[in-house]
């Protein structure tokens, strides 16, 4: 399997078709099947409490499972999640989060794979995500 994008095409790709996340996300690395994603939390992501919100690791989690399938898949901008299960497992600092990513299997029409994510400095994981994505017929 090989990649579909490189690092910088893949971010201008993510601007183009979701202009309103442009800066949130840093792909870090990206090899065929895994991706290493970061997200720079601020005040708009806290909570009560100034833990960083279950919506704000969500997000992180669902944005870096998209870019690691179209990594392996190209062009695909209507390809949508159809499942997500979180487990949120230890308090996230406010900061930087990252989200490791690994597509289990790559088919013609789903995608299915995990997310860990982690607080700057912290190597214990905050939250765990399944996701399925579902991938559009070739026209």
């Amino acid at each position: 399997m090989q990649l579909q994008f490189t690092i910088p095409e893949l971010q201008e790709y993510l601007h183009e078709v979701f202009p309103q996340m442009e800066g949130k996300f840093t792909i870090l690395e990206m090899e065929p099947l895994h991706m290493r994603v970061q997200m720079q939390t601020g005040g708009a992501d806290l909570r009560p409490g100034g833990t960083v919100s279950g919506p704000t690791l969500f997000t992180l989690a669902d944005c870096a499972f998209y870019l690691a399938t179209l990594a392996m898949i190209g062009r695909e901008a209507l390809t949508v999640t159809t499942s997500c299960s979180i487990d949120f497992m230890r308090k996230p600092e406010p900061g930087m989060l990252l989200a490791e990513t690994r597509i289990l299997k790559l088919g013609k029409v789903l995608s299915v794979g995990d997310v860990l994510i982690y607080s700057e400095g912290n190597e214990k994981p905050v939250a765990r995500a399944n996701l399925t994505y579902s991938i559009p017929p070739k026209r």
